[in-house]
């Protein structure tokens, strides 16, 4: 497990940018931490290392699933609004194919692993401080 303490959100960024790096398609990110913590900052850094310009991102909380083109496609998922009986029927499972990485936010939620998935966890420390462990 590697541990980053960030003072922004631009360094939020910088550590996803760091960990996407690492991915290969196929990856699945699971991002857990409280609302606010910095979870889409950190989606926003992945974009940049798949070759997707970062202003697109945004937490995709409505629309559930949001999909970034780049050099790698990118699947941002966001269970926060989802549970019980809709988790089982948004398929997720057929995301993860190997021409994607797929990053789900609010991981919490799952009922069921999804592949050999890393994990991310934020903590918000206050101010712009985040604390960042990534396994």
């Amino acid at each position: 497990m590697t541990r980053h303490l960030t003072d922004s959100e631009s360094e939020t960024e910088r550590v996803g940018t760091e960990v996407a790096g690492q991915l290969v398609p196929g990856s699945v990110v699971l991002l857990y931490g409280e609302l606010g913590a910095g979870k889409t900052a950190f989606v926003r850094g992945m974009a940049v290392a798949l070759g997707i310009d970062p202003r697109a991102v945004s937490s995709p909380t409505f629309t559930l699933i949001q999909e970034y083109r780049g050099r790698v496609r990118l699947e941002h998922v966001d269970l926060y609004r989802v549970s019980g009986r809709e988790l089982d029927d948004l398929g997720l499972e057929e995301l993860v194919t190997e021409d994607a990485i797929v990053v789900i936010e609010w991981a919490d939620r799952l009922t069921a692993p999804i592949g050999e998935a890393r994990t991310v966890r934020i903590v918000d420390r206050g101010g712009e401080c985040r604390e960042i462990f990534v396994d």
